[in-house]
């Protein structure tokens, strides 16, 4: 299996140390982003993760890799029993929060006598913090993310509407290696490829947990919704960067024409508060009072109305990133958590002004010993689609 790479193995150590801080004797992987996580793989079956010793991989399917001590072919999860001693473990960790009841109670039936905790939390406290391996993987997606958004202008033409739009960069994320979808944890968070607003569209409210809505369709309520690209129209792009295993994020504003002085003041706004806020933060820098210092420049500017929404306001500017795109920590006034040496996270400050359409700007940022780097530098600017 994959997870002999020493980077897997590094994650599988953090997941063990996380084991023993809360005194959990195992825990037992089946999702698919938790399989990617410690194997860099999607597979039917489990990875059951001791408190000590090696984590032993129990595979169902597709079965191409000969077995070994630590890899096991089974034709049903409760073969897991043949290898492991399931009656003395007196506490596992299942992912609660990632799986159905039916698949829990499955596996629960493999532990007779163990107490159950909640993997999900862990799996996603352990992976807040990047491993090299990770950290180059989301560097190499964020390079495609940056080439596609550099042929935008060029997909557009008159007479389009925000899905015309939508398609055509859909089109180009593909052509260039998107695999055509990005996960999202959360049982009621659905999205294809990402999101393009315009318009009133921009303030309309989803039931989503993402920064913006927009009304979509009955079937996806988020996103583009067939509005007409008319000139005095802010365009926000906020395609998903899923060029591989590993999210990246970025959102650019375009216009139709000109827009109105306050777009452009807006708009400036958002990229100061990438310049002034985030590029200050460093390990240590609390993600509350990241969220605190825009609102403070946001009501300095008396643009509070406007700032991430309208008829529902967004209570988050950020959030971390890697094989979901909404992974922790969360940018927001109630978070207890402090910025780490080696997490990914997403920073959007965005404003939506009625009729015109939302701006602003979003970046995936890497937090270093020495500060933030932006791993996806690209032009900030507002760029005018009927001029190319």
């Amino acid at each position: 299996m994959r997870s002999l790479h020493p980077d897997y193995q590094l994650r599988v150590e953090k997941l063990q140390q996380l084991l023993s801080r809360q005194g959990i004797e195992a825990l037992v992987i089946a999702s698919n982003v938790g399989l990617l996580y410690l194997s860099g793989q999607v597979f039917s079956g489990l990875i059951f993760v001791p408190q000590t010793g090696e984590a032993q991989f129990f595979v169902r399917r597709p079965q191409t890799e000969p077995e070994t001590d630590t890899l096991h072919h089974i034709r049903k999860i409760e073969q897991l029993t043949d290898y492991i001693d399931t009656a003395k473990i007196a506490s596992v960790a299942l992912e609660l929060d990632e799986q159905s009841y039916g698949d829990i109670q499955r596996q629960k039936k493999l532990f007779p006598t163990a107490e159950l905790h909640n993997g999900t939390a862990l799996l996603r406290e352990a992976r807040m913090v990047k491993t090299p391996l990770e950290i180059e993987q989301i560097r190499e997606g964020a390079q495609h993310h940056i080439a596609t958004y550099a042929v935008i202008p060029s997909l557009y033409r008159e007479g389009m509407t925000d899905r015309d739009l939508q398609i055509e960069i859909e089109r180009e994320m593909r052509r260039r290696g998107s695999i055509g979808l990005f996960r999202c944890f959360g049982s009621a968070m659905e999205i294809f490829m990402g999101s393009l607003l315009t318009g009133d569209n921009a303030g309309a409210p989803s039931p989503y947990d993402f920064a913006l809505g927009g009304a979509g369709s009955e079937a996806l309520p988020l996103g583009a919704n067939g509005t007409p690209l008319r000139p005095g129209m802010a365009v926000m792009i906020d395609m998903a960067g899923n060029y591989g295993v590993y999210c990246s994020d970025m959102t650019r504003t375009y216009s139709i024409g000109e827009l109105p002085e306050e777009a452009y003041r807006l708009h400036e706004l958002s990229r100061r508060m990438h310049r002034e806020i985030i590029q200050q933060a460093g390990p240590g820098t609390s993600c509350a009072s990241i969220y605190n210092d825009c609102l403070a420049a946001v009501k300095e500017a008396g643009a509070e109305s406007y700032f991430m929404g309208t008829e529902l306001q967004a209570q988050f500017v950020g959030h971390g990133l890697g094989l979901q795109i909404n992974e922790l920590p969360v940018l927001m006034g109630r978070s207890k958590d402090t910025l780490q040496l080696g997490m990914v996270v997403a920073f959007e400050p965005k404003f939506v002004l009625p009729h015109i359409g939302a701006v602003g700007i979003e970046n995936t940022y890497l937090v270093t010993e020495t500060g933030i780097e932006n791993l996806t530098p690209a032009p900030e600017e507002i760029i005018d689609l009927s001029k190319h």
